[in-house]
């Protein structure tokens, strides 16, 4: 009886960090130091090499999209904790991870956007300071109430 093409086991689902490395997107040492943070994580062949699982692939494109979005490693390494205990992650899970982080970029955009607002009108005098602006803090009125920019809320 012949083999059918379609029938043949798949080979072991691993990857080298090289492979790893290529297929994400990420560099080698980047791929690393998210292991050494907790992040992802590799099993050891019989010569010592760490070897993937394909699952990283989907790890390592979360990690990618929280970094860009300013999401803190920590925060990423909590949303991952299912996936880091070695369960699966899936559309679903995605959608809850950024669900998770909606909340915390919209305020940020939010301040973002009032500190873009106000910028523009602290800059129209050309003397970007708090101390001798007479337009925006006529006799120092600002520091009554405390260090940094008042009203930003930042």
């Amino acid at each position: 009886m012949s083999k059918k093409i379609n029938t043949c086991t798949p080979s072991t689902p691993v990857m080298s960090v090289g492979a790893l490395s290529r297929r994400s997107g990420i560099s080698v040492s980047a791929i690393h130091f998210y292991e050494r943070e907790g992040l992802i994580r590799s099993t050891r062949n019989a010569a010592n090499h760490r070897r993937y699982s394909r699952a990283s692939l989907r790890i390592l494109a979360i990690i990618k999209a929280g970094q860009q979005a300013g999401i803190p490693l920590a925060e990423i390494r909590t949303a991952l904790e299912p996936a880091l205990s070695g369960q699966p992650l899936g559309r679903e899970d995605w959608a809850r991870i950024s669900e998770s982080w909606r909340d915390d970029l919209d305020h940020r955009i939010h301040m973002l956007q009032r500190v873009r607002d106000r910028l523009s009108g602290c800059i129209r005098c050309g003397c970007l300071s708090h101390e001798l602006c007479e337009m925006f803090n006529p006799d120092d009125r600002a520091a009554a109430q405390g260090p940094g920019a008042p009203g930003l809320g930042v």
